[in-house]
């Protein structure tokens, strides 16, 4: 018993391992896709493009040893939720990666013009680090499964917030001067990166719940 218990606890720390290299995967995916934008580098633009397949299967390879496991064990109490939270936490990774993805695709789409305004370079540079911050501590999170850090990405979250309210703000000034089709540009990409910060949040919610058995407030 103590030998079959051994080799599904490896199991499980696979698991969360595969996790914790989609986290990285996301957080390198969203710095180059942010660096493509602000630099309008289509070279690099089309390896984010293509790196998203490679997290696509990362994530469906993850999911499908989850539905294995539970197949195979048919845990209960603890174990279930912790593989359960695994699937979840698997699709908010995936989503972080199609909002990279997206990053990208707007940075091919002007390309060789910039998608960025120069007094606006900051700002959107501002939002792709605190991206890759988060992420990091997401991935921190999931493989130590520490609750005060999952507060804390919660609380970073606003830092996301306060830029895609600053960019909102730029962009309908009676003075902008850019036109609609950079106006629109720029209105997907602060979603894109809000959403991408909101996802993280996901993860960490997820983590101090399969922890505490109980919600974030």
């Amino acid at each position: 018993m103590a030998l079959i218990r051994s080799v599904f606890q490896d199991e499980l720390d696979n698991v969360s391992q595969s996790l914790v290299d989609l986290t990285a995967m996301v957080a390198t995916s969203m710095q180059n896709a942010t660096t493509s934008i602000l630099t309008s580098d289509l070279k690099l633009a089309e390896e984010v493009i293509a790196s998203d397949e490679k997290i696509d299967e990362i994530q469906h390879d993850s999911d499908s040893r989850v539905i294995d496991i539970i197949a195979r064990q048919q845990p209960v109490a603890s174990d279930l939720r912790a593989l359960v939270t695994a699937l979840r936490i698997g699709s908010d990774l995936e989503r972080m990666g199609d909002l990279a993805h997206h990053v990208a695709k707007i940075a091919r789409l002007r390309h060789p013009n910039a998608a960025i305004p120069a007094e606006l370079v900051e700002i959107v540079h501002a939002m792709g680090d605190a991206a890759v911050r988060i992420t990091q501590k997401t991935g921190v999170v999931i493989a130590t499964r520490d609750t005060e850090m999952a507060l804390e990405v919660e609380r970073d979250d606003d830092e996301m917030d306060a830029l895609h309210r600053k960019l909102i703000s730029a962009l309908i000034e009676p003075t902008w001067k850019y036109g609609i089709e950079t106006a629109i540009d720029l209105t997907l990409l602060g979603r894109y990166y809000e959403r991408y910060a909101d996802h993280a949040v996901s993860v960490s919610r997820r983590v101090y719940f399969l922890v505490t058995g109980k919600f974030a407030s």
